[in-house]
């Protein structure tokens, strides 16, 4: 039988070191080939570490098909599946193949400047900050039809999956991983006889495109941030935000539903 390849990716905390040397450690003695570095070749991806760990693995190595289980080091690890003192249960699962792998869907950004466009994807969010914690003004509308003059510190765009993340701080509601939709969060928006604006999320299905327009006066004073990096570009005259044609895979052992995860992280 051919060798199954297994990508260990891991931060430098010294529990996720630890963690890595003995999971490679049992890996190998079932048989399975860890690399030493990336391989297209492997069938999975184990990523060690907190979530931000597991979303730059995601980024570092260009939405891969491959999927991706994690094993949490970190605080929260809603991502992250696998408490270190299951590595026997993993490996058992995966020997035995039982386990699924999920698609999950990512939001697409396209930044249009007055020379170029950039194409930015995000597995959480991507969000249109003030730069300097300055406050920004935003034409929004949502398939070409005219919306609101957003003005407050920013806003965000989710994904279903990414609804958990900086989305739920804001005030926005949680999505169940499946639905094909994106949501657009205020954050801190400004209500006076000056200004006017949504206070809450909106949902908004595959179909219709988010277009915003930054007010001339605030081109240059947009920092956009993707999965907690932050981006920096001049004279942006309109950002739209759809989902991606790509998505990326993760493996699940089926023990925890996402409302568990909820709760177990929440509540």
């Amino acid at each position: 039988m051919k060798t199954k390849k297994i990508n260990i990716i891991h931060n430098n905390t010294e529990k996720s070191l630890n963690i890595t040397s003995l999971l490679k450690e049992k890996l190998e003695h079932q048989g399975f080939c860890i690399t030493d570095s990336f391989s297209y070749d492997a069938f999975l991806n184990i990523c060690v570490g907190g979530d931000g760990a597991f979303l730059r693995a995601i980024h570092n190595f260009d939405f891969t098909n491959i999927p991706f289980i994690g094993i949490n080091t970190g605080t929260l690890g809603f991502f992250q599946e696998v408490s270190p003192e299951n590595l026997d249960l993993l490996i058992q699962k995966i020997k035995n193949q039982d386990y699924k792998i999920e698609p999950i869907f990512l939001v697409e950004g396209i930044i249009c400047t007055r020379t170029s466009c950039i194409e930015l994807i995000a597995i959480n969010e991507i969000v249109i900050k003030g730069y300097h914690s300055k406050t920004i003004h935003l034409n929004v509308s949502i398939d070409n039809n005219y919306l609101e003059k957003f003005s407050g510190d920013g806003v965000i765009v989710s994904t279903p999956i990414g609804s958990t993340a900086y989305n739920f701080s804001c005030g926005g509601s949680l999505v169940y991983p499946t639905l094909d939709v994106l949501q657009l969060t205020p954050i801190a928006p400004i209500n006076s006889k000056a200004y006017r604006s949504l206070t809450s999320s909106i949902i908004v299905p595959n179909s219709l495109l988010i277009q915003i327009k930054p007010e001339y006066r605030d081109e240059n004073s947009i920092l956009i941030v993707v999965d907690g990096q932050e981006h920096k570009y001049e004279n942006i005259v309109e950002i739209s935000f759809k989902i991606s044609s790509m998505k990326a895979n993760i493996l699940t052992l089926g023990n925890h539903s996402f409302w568990t995860n909820v709760k177990d992280k929440f509540l």
